[in-house]
């Protein structure tokens, strides 16, 4: 893959540097539950269809106590889109060279009053340069205060960038993160954005703090709710409500999408799938 630019390079470190930051917490959350779980790296190289060096990145995964399974997954990757599948992407229809880093976190948990959780970030060159992400809470037993945090402390963060932002985001979340097949939203929301491009220095401090109001919040939700006791009929609702996590990844994804079309590590890329789910 080629030498990365400044911006590259600068994207690509904080992505890494978001990673050690969760990880670090998600962490010490198992250690206030009396878990000694921890994540297991397992680093990845791409090979581009050229044969050429493409890139690769670092899965990370953790089953504990409180988190059934978390991945936490960064890549670098860079290359040329096969066949035309890159006339699909931002900028890449006349040429097919690409470059993609980011971060992608999907956390499943063991107590159906925690909510699971999706964030992901990302930095992308074709012949543009943008930044895409967000986050969506996904939980099985929806609570009113748990869903107004995550929404407040999202908004806050964009905010501070641009009045517009969170609104223009939530609704893009909505129709986004929505099972057109089963016509339910996947979750309680959040924010979704892509194609950020044009100053980089405000879209990725503005993507910076999408990140540091994920870690903010989400921990929060975890902590307030790890503890309490659960009846079988709530398992069961959780466990209903994976299936149709696993339909939307599988069916609709575009992130999941991305990654079998670039040649990504399978097992990074399919990290999102719940470890148990049933469908009645």
């Amino acid at each position: 893959m080629q030498t990365l630019d400044h911006e590259q390079s600068t994207a690509r470190a904080w992505f890494e540097e978001l990673r050690d930051l969760i990880c670090a917490e998600f962490e010490a959350i198992e250690r206030e539950a009396g878990s000694d779980a921890t994540f297991d790296y397992t680093a990845w190289d791409r090979e581009d269809p050229s044969g050429a060096p493409g890139g690769g990145g670092v899965r990370g995964v953790m089953r504990g106590r409180v988190f059934e399974k978390v991945g936490v997954n960064v890549s670098t990757v860079g290359g040329r889109f096969e066949g035309e599948f890159g006339k699909t992407i931002h900028g890449a229809a006349e040429d097919p060279s690409f470059f993609a880093t980011g971060i992608s976190l999907v956390a499943h948990m063991a107590n159906p009053h925690v909510p699971a959780v999706h964030m992901n970030t990302r930095f992308l060159v074709t012949t543009k340069r943008w930044f895409g992400g967000g986050a969506d809470l996904n939980p099985p037993l929806p609570r009113q205060e748990d869903t107004a945090d995550f929404h407040t402390t999202l908004k806050a963060a964009c905010d501070a960038h641009d009045p517009e932002h969170y609104n223009r985001f939530k609704q893009w979340a909505d129709e986004y993160f929505y099972i057109p097949h089963r016509k339910v939203h996947r979750g309680v929301g959040g924010i979704f954005y892509d194609h950020l491009e044009g100053d980089f220095a405000a879209n990725f401090a503005f993507t910076q703090d999408v990140g540091r109001a994920f870690l903010d919040v989400f921990p929060r939700i975890v902590r307030r709710r790890m503890s309490l006791p659960f009846t079988e009929a709530e398992m069961a609702e959780r466990n209903a409500w994976r299936g149709r996590y696993a339909e939307f990844n599988l069916v609709y994804d575009r992130g999941t999408l991305f990654g079998l079309k670039t040649g990504g590590n399978i097992d990074a890329i399919l990290m999102s799938l719940p470890p148990v789910a049933t469908w009645a």
